[in-house]
């Protein structure tokens, strides 16, 4: 649970700050280009005025500043019209056009489109009522600035989301690596007590061979033989064989029945009689277990666990359903997370291990179909024949 709720923390962090350097990024492009568009509306007024002169000078007039003021613009488009729209003269613009009329008929286009966006300055000329309009549009740099900062965030975006998953990544290989040195060292650990403790029940065996006792005790040996194989196999590449997974099913039913209490009925129905799929018996049996386990752990020994197991077009599917007070909304993407109970007692491994077993192992699925609270829990399991 701790470590997590500190790789929440981290991706939240991750989070925030993406959205601060965003909030931030856009506010402050929106001030440059905000002060740059000024700029650029304060030179074309120039430009205009300029004109404005060049159309009204005499004889007597010098125009050399004004012809540098009209030269000088090399960036901003621009379209002059007459009052009854003729194009006067035109600047900075990249017109496609395979013969003049498109010429014109474009460069006109542009120029009304200018013109509704309000970028526009009217020169009235002197001695009589006609007029000019100087329209105008921002700069092809301008532009690409106005663009920039969006570019700028999917870049933020897309960093935050590598280093996220970065992150996932590193914390599940190191969940994997401690899940499997854990489940190999408790192997290893419970292989020579339990030995000792078959070579123990056989002497028994010889020497009372009429008591009931021994047999059961023969068997939790036995059983315990078999979790030991069952963590000797988390890590490494499982042997998987046709086995009918009715009988694997049924054997997990009558284990789990003699051990729970007897006001918890466990059912099993099967829409085959065989069904045959390529699995580790003793893995895919150990999935089964944890699920009727959890189940049991959540009806608190009292209620009803149905397991169905049919065909899905091309899936075998295996349902685990209880009768139990169901998963909070909040808890249902944790269930698989190693680590993670809501158990007063508990590792967190059974449903993480389960899963590990599933995807990794049989290539298969498993999730929860459905819960509710109060009225219990359906996990299922899909993998292909």
């Amino acid at each position: 649970m701790i470590w997590t709720d500190r790789i929440r923390q981290v991706k939240i962090c991750l989070v925030i700050a993406a959205i601060v350097i965003a909030v931030a990024s856009l506010v402050i492009s929106h001030i440059l280009i905000k002060d740059l568009s000024n700029e650029e509306n304060s030179k074309m007024v120039t430009w205009a005025e300029a004109l404005h002169t060049l159309n009204n000078a005499s004889e007597n007039t010098d125009l050399s500043l004004v012809l540098n003021v009209i030269k000088s613009n090399n960036t901003i488009p621009v379209v002059v019209l007459s009052s009854k729209g003729a194009i006067c003269d035109y600047r900075n613009l990249t017109i496609d056009a395979n013969n003049a009329n498109d010429s014109i008929r474009i460069i006109k286009k542009l120029a009304d489109d200018y013109y509704k966006a309000g970028k526009f300055i009217k020169i009235n000329l002197e001695g009589t009522s006609d007029y000019q309009l100087v329209c105008f549009t921002e700069s092809t740099m301008l532009k690409r600035l106005a663009t920039y900062p969006y570019v700028q965030l999917g870049v933020v975006f897309i960093f935050v989301i590598v280093a996220i998953f970065a992150l996932l990544s590193s914390k599940q290989a190191e969940q994997n690596k401690v899940w499997v040195g854990l489940s190999k060292e408790t192997a290893h650990q419970l292989g020579t007590p339990i030995s000792s403790m078959l070579a123990w029940t056989e002497i028994l065996k010889d020497s009372y061979p009429e008591d009931n006792m021994i047999n059961e005790m023969c068997k939790d040996v036995k059983r315990l033989e078999i979790i030991a194989e069952r963590f000797s196999k988390i890590g490494s590449i499982p042997e998987l064989k046709n086995t009918s997974i009715v009988e694997v099913i049924k054997h997990v039913v009558d284990y789990m029945d003699k051990r729970t209490s007897s006001k918890v009925n466990i059912t099993y129905h099967s829409s085959e009689k065989e069904i045959i799929a390529r699995i580790n018996p003793a893995l895919f049996e150990w999935v089964i277990e944890n699920l009727c386990k959890n189940a049991v752990d959540a009806m608190e020994g009292n209620g009803k666990i149905d397991i169905n197991t049919f065909y899905e077009k091309e899936k075998i599917v295996i349902e685990v359903k209880d009768s139990g007070k169901g998963i909070k909304r909040k808890n249902i993407k944790n269930v698989f997370t190693p680590g993670f109970t809501t158990k007063k007692r508990g590792w967190g491994l059974g449903l993480s291990l389960a899963k590990r077993i599933i995807t990794n192992y049989h290539k298969g699925k498993i999730f929860i179909k459905e819960t509710e609270i109060g009225k219990g829990t359906t996990f299922r399991i899909e993998f292909g024949k």
